[in-house]
């Protein structure tokens, strides 16, 4: 719990005088029936309505301040527990946002999702719970057992008796129930992991006709989650007439001895009635105690749920230098890329290649070569196996993370906006940018036109993840972007092959004319995106097959050969 624990700090306060609220509250209520014990033998026998009316104001009174107490603990809880759930939920997310790549990738998005809310919540209502009632239950047992044995302790041997079998119920309900809670979150995230497809997927839903399928598949997770759900439910449920029926049985042989009593004058009316109200409050605070306990165990699933994230070790950590990244220089020395240290198979092996400042270097290679993972170690995206990634001469595992992403700019295959306006979305690359600056950068990307089109311009609204853009337009909107950071390196991962050929060459024409102090590395299935580049590495399986000129590869390398006749062959009859 010292994890969890942690996000309480800010509220500790409130944590703290609810149970002092809670514990004066339970005090005034167990008073209460020892006051009706003094109405109901001395005032109602004399019929003096003088005496009924002074216990009965002081119980009326009791009942108030009782009232306030209680109210001000149930203020007190919430807050505390609700301000417990939003620090958590915030400590959770800020530990998500310092995830590398590789521990995201021991989670699915889905679950994280479910983890940040219905663990959280349920982790939230726990603390509440928590201090209303772990407190107040025990404490009232204790105090109604003191009051009921002062009045009267042979009949508190019966509820003795009863208290094993409730403790019996509670722990075998407890057993049954934590592989059921499991199960349930289990899926919640499959629940969440099919509404987050379809959803993010919904064009390739509709254009394949996959509507019925994907209510298919949604209604089989829902009714597992409902099957899960009910069985919890039913276990939960057997609780109730259990104690239910101890309650009565206890309550029935108390009435019984206890109006024995009174017939043989060992005990009076009054005490019977105040006993049966103490006896009523144990066992009330013995099933909130199970309520408690029941609760601990499905709270131990979220629990563990939440620590599997702040406990799973961010596996890249900030350098400690405080390099700067002067000039765009990259080289790979002797390296060495698996996704999993445990794994055996290497997505790149023995990379070894120097990229000059300003110079421009494309890739090429298969599907699935290793083209994207070489870059991603550049910004530190990922950590090399073995080996070294140099950016101006400097390990890029020595640099603060801020310093060395700052200077280089990525535009992924993914094409990621956010909602917002066109303009936030540009900002991401420069916050402080001016209206001139962000123009000029869309001008390069060959996107002023198209947002100049639109009727509110750069202040047009785009959907979740730019969805009422066109591929072509979101790759020209992130290669803006881009560019506003200002970067030493610049990454191309196939960033212009949502656009036409003619676009594709104004882009580069630009890039090539403003970038002519940045290094800039392209990744691309159009051969003619990297003609121009000083220099092409060609990849194959994770290795680099060769390293040279486009001229000279021409000249030599099969796989370049190959790659520039096919597609040159093509334009050259779509030309004719």
């Amino acid at each position: 719990m010292r994890n969890i624990l942690r996000s309480a700090r800010k509220y500790i306060g409130y944590l703290i005088f609810a149970p002092i609220a809670i514990m004066l509250e339970v005090i005034l209520e167990v008073y209460i029936p020892r006051v009706m014990t003094q109405l109901v033998d001395v005032g109602i026998p004399s019929h003096d309505l003088s005496v009924v009316t002074h216990f009965g104001l002081i119980m009326i009174g009791m009942s108030l301040l009782s009232l306030v107490a209680g109210t001000l603990a149930t203020y007190l809880s919430s807050t505390g527990g609700i301000g417990f759930g939003t620090e958590l939920r915030k400590t959770v997310f800020d530990k998500i946002e310092d995830f590398s790549f590789e521990n995201i990738d021991k989670f699915q998005s889905s679950s994280l999702i479910t983890r940040l809310t219905t663990d959280v919540n349920y982790i939230q209502n726990g603390m509440m719970m928590f201090t209303r009632v772990v407190f107040r239950a025990p404490f009232m047992m204790i105090m109604a057992i003191i009051m009921a044995l002062r009045i009267n302790s042979r009949l508190v041997k019966i509820f003795f008796v009863a208290m094993p079998i409730i403790l019996i119920g509670m722990v075998l309900v407890g057993y049954f129930a934590m592989p059921l809670f499991k199960k349930m979150m289990e899926h919640f995230d499959k629940l969440n992991q099919t509404v987050q497809e379809d959803l993010t997927n919904i064009r390739v839903v509709k254009a394949y006709v996959r509507g019925d399928y994907e209510k298919k598949r949604f209604s089989e997770t829902n009714y597992n989650l409902m099957e899960s759900s009910i069985r919890i439910e039913l276990l939960m449920s057997a609780m109730t007439p259990i104690m239910m029926m101890i309650i009565y049985g206890v309550t029935v042989a108390i009435l019984w001895n206890g109006g024995q009593m009174i017939i043989y004058g060992e005990m009076t009316t009054g005490e019977l009635i105040s006993f049966i109200s103490y006896i009523m409050q144990i066992l009330m605070g013995l099933i909130m105690i199970g309520m408690i306990f029941v609760n601990i165990v499905q709270l131990r699933g979220s629990i563990n749920r939440i620590n599997e994230v702040l406990n799973d070790k961010i596996t890249l950590v900030d350098g400690r230098e405080n390099w700067k990244v002067e000039e765009g220089s990259v080289e790979f020395r002797n390296v060495d890329f698996a996704y999993s240290a445990e794994s055996e198979e290497k997505v790149l092996k023995n990379i070894n290649m120097v990229i000059k400042p300003a110079e421009t270097i494309g890739i090429l290679g298969s599907t699935g070569s290793g083209k994207t993972t070489l870059v991603n170690l550049i910004p530190r995206l990922y950590d090399v196996t073995n080996g070294e990634v140099l950016v101006s001469g400097h390990d890029v595992r020595e640099y603060k993370l801020k310093e060395l992403r700052d200077n280089v700019a990525m535009v992924l295959q993914q094409n990621v906006l956010f909602s917002g306006t066109i303009k936030d979305n540009l900002k991401w690359g420069d916050a402080n940018a001016s209206d001139e600056e962000i123009m000029q950068a869309c001008k390069y990307a060959q996107a002023h036109d198209f947002i100049m089109s639109f009727p509110d311009q750069y202040d047009t609204e785009l959907g979740q993840g730019g969805v009422n853009l066109s591929g072509g337009q979101k790759q020209r909107l992130c290669i803006a972007r881009a560019l506003l950071k200002k970067p030493k390196i610049i990454i191309l991962d196939d960033s212009t092959s949502a656009v036409d050929t003619a676009t594709d060459s104004l882009i580069r024409k630009a890039l090539h004319e403003q970038l002519s102090d940045t290094t800039t590395i392209i990744i691309a299935q159009r051969v003619a995106s990297v003609l121009e580049a000083d220099k092409v590495a060609i990849i194959d399986n994770g290795r680099i097959v060769d390293y040279d000129s486009p001229e000279n590869l021409l000249k030599h390398n099969e796989i370049f050969q190959e790659v520039y006749y096919t597609q040159m062959k093509g334009v050259e009859e779509n030309a004719a």
